[in-house]
């Protein structure tokens, strides 16, 4: 299993919920439940991260 290095937003305190996302790897980004760190993960590719991030950045929100 790969050696994900996880962190929190800045924005987080430590009692919030919040997610955990690990960048440390190039072909995969991570995305995990703070509050069940030994719990199941997201995995997608750092384009579509990239491409999320963005979105989120204008002001936007994803639509199914």
């Amino acid at each position: 299993m790969p050696d994900f290095q996880y962190r929190k937003s800045s924005y987080s305190d430590q009692v919030a919920e919040c997610v955990e996302v690990a960048t440390n790897l190039p072909a995969t980004v991570a995305i995990r439940d703070s509050k069940r760190p030994t719990g199941p993960s997201l995995r997608i590719a750092p384009p579509a991260w990239r491409a999320f991030c963005a979105l989120l950045l204008k002001g936007g929100a994803p639509t199914a």
